[in-house]
């Protein structure tokens, strides 16, 4: 396992860039910990997979170091930093058995092969492939093949990092489910360090100790899934955590209180002077629907989703969402809502600022 280091670290795919619009992946200076599972999660075209390549060797960076344990690695090859990669897409030896697939990472380094067949039978169990060593890989399913690639990937203990891009894209969602349990036991009982790229925030929040949110080249937020719903740090951070996500509302913030077309809000802190774009963000799950409280807003329909019903409202002309619990009556005498002070975050161009009590 290795503590992994990002030093002013950038890249470009252009030979001469000339300003920070041409970086793919824009300035990163960050530690991440030894053991710690990290999953990195944005849209596509955000950075992840470039992150991801250049700590694995497969692509070097523009500027800035990466180091494993303070040593700098950003010009060794990839085989001299001792990691597995498992892709998007299954990359097996078709011509192999199942079985010698899963053993090839170990027989490589010269392990002994009672050693081997105890690892590989012990990894197979892990993605259900047991009565299936025998057979050759050609023949079988995308996913099955995926599964061979994560095992292979896994099958190794001494590994300095994990790392996985978008892995579970071609398995179906019932086995999806499974892998992520296992690949968190995996966690829990060698304690590699992980490093898991998907755009799912599901797999994301179920998968990771530690969510490292991307846009548009640049680390946002690094945070547990609690952090990143209760205090998002950017408001795409609030956009994309959440189903549906944070509503976004512009407003004008003095003191203890934010003015939406002229109507008043309590805030839960005070703040001083702010310049820019100003908004609010409160999510869903702190806003009510009420009959006598709070500010008008018009119900456009109400969405049942079984376990909490969504409300698509309108609030001074912009779109936002309320959750009410199943149980709760939603009726079109409801036509005002109210927002947890607590939970109303403001943010000064898309970033969100500290209040003070």
């Amino acid at each position: 396992m290795a503590k992994i280091t990002l030093d002013n670290l950038a890249h470009s795919y252009l030979k001469n860039p000339s300003s920070e619009d041409d970086y793919a992946l824009k300035e990163l200076n960050h530690d991440w910990v030894d053991g710690e599972a990290y999953a990195l999660l944005g849209s596509s075209g955000c950075g992840k997979s470039t992150l991801l390549n250049i700590i694995s060797g497969l692509l070097e960076p523009s500027q800035g170091r990466i180091l494993f344990d303070g040593k700098d690695v950003t010009h060794a090859p990839t085989a001299e930093r001792n990691i597995a990669q498992v892709f998007q897409f299954p990359v097996v030896y078709d011509t192999m058995t199942v079985r010698d697939n899963l053993a090839f990472p170990l027989r490589n380094r010269g392990r002994d092969e009672t050693y081997v067949a105890e690892r590989v039978q012990e990894i197979a169990s892990m993605i259900g492939m047991e009565d299936m060593l025998n057979r050759k890989a050609r023949g079988l399913g995308a996913d099955q093949k995926q599964k061979i690639s994560l095992g292979r990937g896994m099958v190794r203990k001494d590994v300095n990092a994990l790392l996985f891009d978008e892995p579970l894209t071609v398995i179906d969602p019932h086995m999806k489910w499974e892998l992520r349990t296992q690949l968190k036991k995996l966690h829990h009982d060698f304690g590699h360090t992980m490093i898991y790229v998907t755009h799912d925030q599901t797999e994301a929040l179920t998968f990771a100790d530690k969510v490292v949110v991307m846009y548009d080249g640049r680390v946002v937020q690094i945070g547990t899934p609690e952090e990143l719903f209760e205090r998002p740090e950017h408001t795409f951070v609030g956009y994309f955590i959440g189903s549906p996500g944070m509503n976004v509302i512009p407003a004008r913030v003095e003191g203890n209180r934010a003015y939406i077309d002229g109507t008043e809000l309590a805030l839960g802190q005070g703040y001083g002077a702010l310049d820019g774009k100003v908004e609010i963000g409160v999510r869903p799950e702190f806003a009510r629907l009420s009959q006598t409280e709070g500010l008008p807003v018009k119900v456009r329909r109400v969405e049942d989703v079984g376990r909490h019903k969504i409300i698509r409202a309108e609030f001074f002309g912009h779109d936002i969402n309320i959750i009410a619990g199943e149980d709760e009556r939603v009726s079109a005498d409801m036509n005002r809502v109210t927002f947890d002070a607590g939970h109303v975050n403001v943010y000064a161009n898309d970033w969100l600022v500290k209040g003070a009590a």
